[in-house]
């Protein structure tokens, strides 16, 4: 049915709002991950810590009782230890957040299993995850490690606009209906699409060994990895009838709602990268 004229401008003041707002995030991503890797650290801290909040308020409407302080700390200080530290820092982290919900579980009865496994994987969704962009960026150090993240945001933020673009004025085809109704098939192509371009761009870049047929593998698997996380938040929201994860971002919801591909592109992305010796 074609949309009435009162529609169209409703969509073309929430596309604007939704532009003003992605500049501004975007542009603040960039300079933070330029600038150095330990402004690039305060970035995903405050990513973290603000995503996982917005995860444990959800989770509170679906009638869960997470430990959003222990979480919403653990989350924030992943970022933190991995620089410091590397992975082993990251396993101890998580050993000794474990013992901390174990202590909560014990001493206070009205606690639930299920309280202590959402509270640990808050903080490992948005906190451990997205510190898989650390070795990354200092596999190359200096401004090309922080290139090469940027890039891999940029594939992963013209993955959701063009699938947000060419879904809602091509998409015919639904590709989740009861998980998120707004996803087309049309919009998956384009934005997988738009992920193998940005891959294929950092074969330029120095330091990276990594061929275009690579580049497009790469590409199409950190696209998947995108969409299965955008899908996961989806269904979260769905399970406890919650519409956006919060309203920082206007046009967007919340920060949980614009990163939620980029925590399963981290870890893909580093596999990817570091596993097979793209890097060095």
């Amino acid at each position: 049915m074609p949309r009435t004229s009162a529609e169209r401008e409703v969509q073309s003041s929430d596309l604007a709002v939704r532009t003003q707002t992605g500049f501004i995030y975007v542009a603040l991503a960039i300079i933070l991950t330029l600038a150095s890797g330990p402004s690039m650290v305060i970035l995903l801290c405050v990513l973290a810590g603000i995503s996982s909040g917005e995860l444990f308020y959800m989770l509170r409407s679906d009638a869960k009782m997470p430990n959003a302080v222990f979480g919403i700390v653990a989350a924030v200080l992943y970022p933190v230890v991995v620089w410091l530290w590397g992975m082993e820092g990251a396993m101890a982290l998580t050993l000794v957040f474990l013992f901390a919900l174990l202590c909560w579980y014990v001493f206070s009865l009205e606690v639930r299993v299920s309280d202590v496994g959402i509270s640990l994987f808050g903080a490992l969704y948005c906190g451990m995850m997205l510190s898989s962009f650390i070795p990354v960026r200092y596999a190359l150090g200096g401004f090309w490690g922080g290139l090469l993240v940027v890039l891999i945001f940029a594939g992963v933020w013209l993955n959701d606009a063009m699938a947000y673009l060419v879904g809602s004025r091509f998409g015919r085809h639904k590709m989740a209906p009861k998980i998120s109704p707004k996803k087309s098939w049309e919009g998956f192509a384009a934005g997988l699409f738009a992920s193998v371009v940005v891959w294929c761009f950092m074969t330029l870049v120095p330091g990276v060994t990594m061929g275009i047929p690579k580049a497009i593998l790469f590409g199409i698997l950190c696209g998947l990895a995108g969409v299965l996380g955008d899908l996961a938040e989806s269904r979260i929201k769905r399970n406890t009838g919650v519409k956006d994860s919060g309203n920082i971002m206007p046009g967007h919801g919340g920060l949980l709602d614009r990163n939620d591909s980029m925590f399963a592109v981290a870890v893909v992305s580093a596999v990817l990268l570091l596993g097979t010796g793209c890097l060095g």
